[in-house]
């Protein structure tokens, strides 16, 4: 019997329980479209395309069509029992060919920049969307696009979150992305919570995405391939690239304070395609993880299972003081090696994965773990592979070293998630869907945010940012390369049990991604906590690694924490040495959940955090 803290008998919301579909998102209307989808005889993947789309519009602070998107899918017949296997949907674009080191060294630059387009990686949420659409869907693309071209036109209620953003980088667009004070403070109005807010230009380039596909109706699957296959080349060879990259290469504010152009091409554009992959997985408790690649931080949740699964139950309570240390070291070690190992490779054996998710490795790991917290960097050691040790420094001393008059650009700064003092400032978006076949989907959408560089008025959105996940050295495994990806932080996940998808979860968070996740899945898979409680029960993260996002810092020995896990457990947790940040009681975590329970039924749990994120489903 486990040995676990109880939960609160007090939740936020129920667990959603159901037989016909569930979708949880984190945010309203995207969980009701994708819903809507459902009821209306659609599958998994048609809802979440649906969802997805719709979260370009209601969530531009989180992320945007000039982003990325990872997904893990499991497909079922109709009519059988949950889908077996995982895949990987892989909608993460590579560095543009200009995008060089010695580019970004000419440019006086010693890290890529967090805003701005020269940071721009080729934007793939939106093929990957299409893609799984047109491999998994059933439904035609002017069916899936009619819910967010209704709010893109039409408008919808502006989240408070989305106004604040908007208000803390006015000033930048002001003075400088006066493209994006047009689009989202036309006459140098601030837009409030509720306000109805429109991007006819972003409906605009939706609807002619359905127009290159020709007249819709009835009639075979490989002609609604078809329609999807033109919108796609509409995409990378036409309009949209053409406007982006015109737009770009003008000089315009980076998150340095400086101006520079933009790399990308029409040529990079064209050569991306978005695509299915096998998922790194680990078996943990019974339950089988499929996660993405190496090329993201995925591989980060199952190391740290790896070496936690070697330890009593009693050390795996995120609510105790030894649990939460136990967690935060074993989260160390594994954000270390993926720092010191993990990108995309350019053959299978750069990436030493295997080693790194071994019982053996894991076993070595495990013992590092003593009895007060590391304030160090401690990589494994892996023969024929020599660990990248990045450059180490706090936020106060990266910008001491810069000089006197060296300070963020106002509203550049990198990702928009929970800060190092636990200040929130935003997050990625997540969704998934399950339906009455089995098919699971577990997506998360990011980049291209309002604020990641200047809108391109003619597409009513921005170009992304995720090559400030790079490093401008050669000898990183995420160095910046021509034609490679950077190491995302997007990171979904699904689970399967004897070779069947029960769960599909994930949230936003940057590098806190994985590690909110883990605290989910040790309390229902060893605690026994429902969905819902696990989501809505205090969280933590570490933030003693290397920030994946401009300005690239850490904090040795850090720790943000949610003060409901309790004076007593976070006075433990300092005497053991850690530098705990106490971050409010409702301030940490954003995961979202779908499966499938023991008896068949399907259930949803959604984030309370924020009053947003909302699951639906019956």
């Amino acid at each position: 019997m486990t040995t676990f803290t109880p939960p609160p008998a007090f939740t936020t919301r129920p667990t959603l329980r159901g037989s016909f579909g569930m979708v949880s998102s984190t945010h309203w209307i995207a969980s009701a479209s994708a819903q809507a989808v459902l009821e209306r005889g659609g599958n998994a993947f048609d809802a979440a395309v649906a969802g997805g789309f719709v979260l370009h519009i209601v969530e531009p602070h989180l992320n945007g069509p000039g982003g990325d998107m990872t997904a893990i899918v499991s497909a079922a017949d109709p009519g059988t029992a949950p889908g077996a296997g995982a895949e990987v949907l892989m909608g993460q674009g590579p560095a543009p060919a200009g995008a060089t080191i010695e580019h970004f060294e000419r440019e006086g630059l010693g890290l890529v920049p967090g805003a701005g387009a020269l940071a721009a990686a080729v934007p793939g949420a939106v093929d990957a969307w299409l893609l799984l659409l047109r491999e998994r869907g059933t439904w035609e693309l002017a069916e899936v696009l009619d819910f967010a071209i209704h709010y893109a036109r039409e408008g919808h209620p502006v989240s408070g979150r989305v106004a604040a953003t908007v208000t803390a980088v006015s000033e930048l667009f002001r003075d400088h992305w006066t493209s994006s004070a047009d689009l989202w403070m036309p006459g140098g109005t601030l837009p409030e919570e509720n306000q109805t807010v429109r991007n006819p230009a972003y409906a605009d380039v939706l609807q002619r995405l359905v127009d290159a596909g020709g007249a819709n109706g009835a009639g075979q699957d490989d002609a609604r391939r078809a329609r999807i296959d033109a919108a796609r080349r509409a995409w990378a060879h036409g309009f949209v690239a053409e406007a982006a990259v015109s737009f770009a290469a003008r000089p315009h504010r980076h998150s340095t304070g400086t101006d520079h152009a933009g790399v990308i091409s029409a040529p990079d554009f064209a050569a991306f395609s978005a695509g299915f992959e096998p998922a790194a997985t680990l078996d943990f408790r019974g339950v089988r993880l499929a996660k993405t690649g190496p090329w993201g931080q995925g591989p980060v949740l199952l190391q740290a299972l790896a070496i936690l699964d070697g330890f009593g139950d009693e050390r795996l309570d995120p609510s105790t003081e030894l649990g939460a240390h136990t967690i935060l070291e074993a989260l160390k070690l594994a954000l270390a090696d993926r720092d010191a190992y993990y990108g995309d490779p350019t053959d299978p054996g750069d990436v030493p994965l295997e080693t790194l998710l071994s019982p053996v490795y894991a076993e070595g790991r495990r013992r590092l773990i003593g009895e007060r917290a590391s304030h160090e960097f401690r990589p494994g050691s892996v023969p024929g592979h020599a660990p990248y040790l990045p450059p180490l420094a706090t936020e106060a001393e990266y910008f001491a070293s810069l000089g006197a008059g060296a300070q963020r650009a106002s509203g550049a700064a990198g990702e928009p998630t929970v800060s190092r003092a636990g200040e929130t400032r935003g997050d990625t978006c997540h969704i998934d869907v399950v339906d009455r076949w089995g098919n699971m989907v577990a997506a998360t959408p990011s980049g291209g945010w309002l604020q990641s560089s200047p809108t391109v008025p003619e597409l009513g959105f921005c170009l992304g940012t995720r090559l400030q996940m790079t490093w401008l050295d050669p000898a990183s495994p995420s160095a910046l390369r021509p034609g490679r990806r950077p190491r995302t932080t997007l990171t979904p996940t699904l689970l399967l049990r004897d070779g069947r998808a029960v769960a599909a979860l994930g949230s936003p968070g940057g590098d806190q991604q994985d590690q909110w996740q883990l605290l989910y899945l040790l309390r229902t898979i060893v605690g026994g906590y429902s969905p819902q409680e696990a989501v809505d029960a205090p969280m933590f993260h570490t933030t003693s690694a290397a920030g994946s996002f401009w300005p690239r810092t850490w904090e040795p020995g850090g720790a943000v924490v949610e003060d409901r896990l309790g004076s007593e457990v976070l006075a433990g947790l300092e005497r053991r040495g850690h530098r705990v940040t106490r971050a409010g009681d409702w301030s940490l975590g954003r995961m979202c959940a779908v499966g499938v329970g023991d008896d068949g039924s399907l259930y949803a749990a959604a984030n309370p955090r924020g009053m947003q994120g909302y699951a639906a489903g019956r």
